[in-house]
């Protein structure tokens, strides 16, 4: 498999941009891989990167995004910061992926057993930690299903505290970045929250936070996200 050129790249579409994660994904989860040089890809990209998604995703060693969805060299832009969160600098990363290089999906990844999520769930404080944790405590007092045991030491607590981290943070990226939230208007690029398990590598993207507006979703507007 060759790495994707400016002929691939403008062919692709934020749906298809999707697909081609969805299927790497299950080539991980099955343990395949495709047929990648990728000495030839670094020859192929010396002239320039042309990514057809961008991932935000964790610190965390076990999400790997060019790993977990089998892409190579070229292929994605990958931000990582601890929790999967979002601030000033990750978005004008975000702007110049989409914006300037062409990327076409956007997808917030969380993961299972999230160590800085945990940090949140036990209002950790510690350095500059704390002020990124913080950035995670809306997800923790958002969580209202359990009332008991609001720790580290409930892995539900923690889990849904991690769906919800990532789905704020898939809003959280239209509300505050206006070149991505007219993107995703114009149908230029599209956005979605996952959650990777790393018992099993499978990857589950959610359909609430899945915003794409093209022709199988023609009626779509960043105007009914807001509230």
């Amino acid at each position: 498999m060759k790495a994707h050129n400016k002929e691939t790249q403008a062919q692709m579409t934020p749906r298809k941009a999707l697909q081609f994660l969805q299927e790497g994904n299950n080539r991980f989860i099955n343990n395949l891989k495709a047929n990648r040089n990728l000495l030839e890809q670094v020859n192929e990209t010396r002239d320039g990167q042309w990514p057809f998604a961008t991932i935000l995703s964790c610190i965390d060693s076990r999400t790997s995004a060019e790993l977990i969805f089998d892409q190579g060299l070229g292929d994605i832009f990958s931000v990582r910061i601890a929790g999967n969160i979002v601030n000033t600098d990750i978005l004008g990363s975000m702007e110049f992926a989409c914006k300037v290089a062409g990327s076409k999906l956007i997808v917030v990844l969380g993961h299972s057993k999230c160590g800085a999520v945990k940090g949140a769930c036990d209002h950790v404080k510690l350095g500059n930690l704390t002020e990124l944790l913080s950035k995670i405590q809306p997800a923790v007092y958002e969580e209202s299903t359990i009332t008991e045991d609001r720790s580290s030491s409930n892995s539900a607590f923690v889990e849904n505290v991690s769906e919800i981290n990532v789905k704020r943070n898939v809003k959280n990226i239209i509300e505050r970045s206006f070149v991505l939230e007219q993107m995703v208007e114009n149908g230029e690029i599209g956005i979605v929250g996952a959650m990777h398990d790393i018992e099993t590598g499978l990857v589950t993207f959610y359909d609430d936070v899945l915003f794409i507006k093209d022709e199988l979703n023609p009626n779509f507007t960043v105007a009914k996200l807001r509230h």
